[in-house]
């Protein structure tokens, strides 16, 4: 195994040379070369596999050395991560994101380091932005906006946005999908699957093809801005009831695939504990609010946000009241008929859709029974096949 990944890492690195000839004979960016976003990804695979082996193989696993010794390769192994995402950038970011928000799987070596991803990603230079706009919309940002902010608000993996004032007088926030991340994506996703698959073979007790899986299916979605547009709009309506929930209301003549303009709405990360003792801001209350939230989207629309990391869901309190403000942002993943197949449907929409083993997976899903890797199986078909009611 170590002779293989050592010859594909040398296999990659003469590859990224030979292409720096041709790179430094133009002002191409360097991360328009598949060959160099995959040298990136083997090259930090490779140390952190080999940082985890050779330092911790004569070490007892049962001393106190050893877990001293891989505390300190886990922060080396998670910031080499963060600087591949950094450089590699869209999908990269994306699952960076994902483990970072995994509190209750990961080290916190990792995810205290990749949680700078939810709001700190790299950015586009506004140029770039601007040609993005232009494409989209038909007019220059001048022609479209009184005023429009050069630094973003913030970066995320997908995307960024930027503070921008209407003709009209009306600030808005526009998200502005990073120009290349389409492109990129699929073949990020096969070397990431790839690399997953050789690091199983060195660990076999790491199991995270999942967010292979995930990323596959979910990144389509995520890069159509008018889906986005459209959950938001779906799920204001769904839990209007909720007077502390604030979604930003979507300006649908200048939103496309790739550009989308709402409403400007302030405030700050739901786990920003500072930030809500500085504005008097009651942590309770703010867990209340977002269990109500959930339990209204699984448990009576079986509509669930599917990213609610840190840098999505912000909190605020508005003057003259006692209760603060939840701003639910980002609505590009949502999960439908999963949540509606767990909690909603009738046991007689299982048997019409799966006949066959109708019995056995009604009893694992509604009793919670132990899931095996056949039963899982029968649920993912009963997600494809049951209506959105």
């Amino acid at each position: 195994m170590v002779r293989s990944t050592l010859r594909l890492v040398s296999l990659i690195t003469g590859l990224t040379a030979s292409g720096g000839f041709v790179y430094g004979a133009h002002s191409w960016d360097r991360n328009d070369f598949g060959v160099v976003r995959i040298g990136r990804a083997v090259l930090t695979t490779a140390v952190v596999t080999f940082d985890y082996l050779i330092t911790l193989r004569n070490i007892p696993p049962a001393s106190q050395e050893y877990e001293d010794i891989k505390s300190l390769v886990h922060a080396r192994s998670a910031r080499r991560l963060l600087d591949l995402c950094c450089a590699n950038r869209g999908t990269y970011i994306k699952v960076g994101q994902h483990l970072g928000a995994l509190e209750y799987l990961l080290p916190p070596e990792y995810t205290s380091t990749l949680s700078v991803l939810h709001s700190q990603a790299p950015s586009t230079p506004l140029p770039d932005v601007l040609q993005i706009i232009q494409e989209e919309l038909g007019k220059k940002a001048s022609e479209l906006f009184a005023l429009f902010e050069e630094t973003p608000l913030g970066a995320a993996s997908l995307a960024q946005v930027h503070r921008a004032v209407l003709k009209d007088g009306r600030t808005v926030a526009v998200k502005v999908q990073h120009p290349k991340v389409r492109k990129q994506s699929s073949l990020d996703i096969m070397i990431m699957e790839v690399l997953l698959r050789v690091v199983k073979k060195v660990f076999p007790q790491l199991e995270f093809m999942w967010l292979v899986e995930e990323a596959k299916k979910n990144l389509p979605r995520e890069l159509d801005f008018l889906n986005e547009a459209r959950n938001a709009e779906k799920m204001a309506d769904m839990v209007r009831k909720f007077p502390f929930l604030r979604i930003p209301k979507i300006h649908w003549d200048m939103s496309t695939e790739r550009v989308l303009v709402m409403e400007y709405v302030e405030g700050g990360q739901a786990n920003d504990l500072k930030y809500m003792k500085r504005n008097n801001i009651d942590v309770n209350k703010v867990t209340q609010a977002l269990g109500k939230l959930y339990s209204e989207m699984i448990f009576v629309h079986g509509f669930v946000h599917c990213d609610p990391h840190p840098g999505n869901v912000l909190v605020q309190q508005t003057e003259g009241s006692r209760d603060p403000d939840i701003i639910l942002l980002d609505h590009g993943l949502y999960q439908v008929q999963y949540w509606r197949v767990c909690y909603l449907n009738p046991p007689s929409l299982i048997s019409i859709h799966h006949p066959v083993h109708a019995l056995r997976s009604a009893n694992e899903i509604r009793l919670s029974a132990p899931f095996t890797r056949t039963s899982h199986s029968h649920l993912q078909d009963f997600s494809r096949a049951a209506p959105v009611l």
